[in-house]
């Protein structure tokens, strides 16, 4: 038995893709327990930052918390709204001048459908196998996350920014044709931001444990369900997948204290 307060899940580049659960006593490669039964009992909440047994009212966070620390900023799903180069204080400059002055990319992600998304060069390839990603390649490499956002602004105009996750965990998705798609992307580029463009960009292929993709999916929210057991089948993305169509959210139960048994 294990338990724990559910976190984001750690992942390892490999062949496939290796995920681990960072519970307080415990550290737990989630691979080796494919064709298992798994048993998840919901016992309480707990705050990702000040720890308390409150309500979680987003990522992971209590509501007060989620309003008040920096990394809840609204420039971190916004990255066009990063004020740290200015040397302007949104909620902590110390801590906005060392998440968002540093490398940041751009990138395109194949996942349910073509994407475009921007994460701080040290999250490459963690960022794209949390969002299920088949296939990445960066298109450009910024010195910031301000000039990163505004690169983002302008080519969502032409590819989205969103995931189908319902599609993503089903492995539906069509073939793209990359060069074509970062021949696009270049040309819709304002020219000044064209000088931070990646020479000969590198298609990525990502490998993801899954044994059964679901044909239709049911969500677990383990606050509401309390328990469930499931044989696995799988892990994408952030996501559990169970021979039942029920898939877990890591993210979205992040703050849920569990335990969980393996049979």
């Amino acid at each position: 038995m294990f338990k724990g307060v559910l976190k984001k899940m750690i992942t390892e580049l490999a062949e496939p893709i290796r995920y681990f659960l960072n519970f307080e006593n415990d550290f737990v490669e989630l691979n080796q327990f494919l064709d298992q039964k798994v048993k998840i009992d919901f016992i309480g909440t707990e705050c990702l930052n000040c720890h308390a047994s409150k309500t979680i009212f987003r990522q992971g966070f209590c509501q007060t918390c989620f309003f008040e620390i920096p990394l809840a900023g609204d420039w971190v799903m916004r990255p066009e709204l990063s004020k740290a180069h200015l040397g302007e204080e949104d909620r902590d400059l110390e801590y906005e001048k060392k998440i968002q002055l540093q490398p940041h990319c751009v990138y395109l992600a194949l996942s349910s459908h073509l994407k475009v998304g921007v994460t701080r060069k040290s999250q490459i390839p963690t960022r794209w196998i949390d969002q299920g990603a088949h296939q990445a390649v960066g298109i450009l490499e910024l010195p910031n996350r301000y000039l990163a956002g505004i690169a983002e602004v302008s080519l969502k105009n032409h590819f989205s920014d969103k995931t189908n996750w319902r599609k993503m965990l089903q492995n539906d998705y069509n073939e793209v044709p990359w060069e074509k798609a970062i021949n696009l992307a270049i040309e819709i580029l304002p020219q000044d931001l064209r000088s931070y463009l990646i020479s000969d960009p590198e298609v990525s292929k990502l490998n993801f444990p899954v044994l059964q993709y679901p044909e239709r999916v049911k969500s677990l929210k383990l606050e509401k369900e309390k328990s469930f057991s499931g044989i696995l089948k799988g892990i994408k993305g952030q996501y559990l997948i169970f021979d039942d169509q029920t898939v877990c959210n890591i993210r979205s139960n992040e703050g849920a204290v569990v335990e969980m048994n393996i049979n």
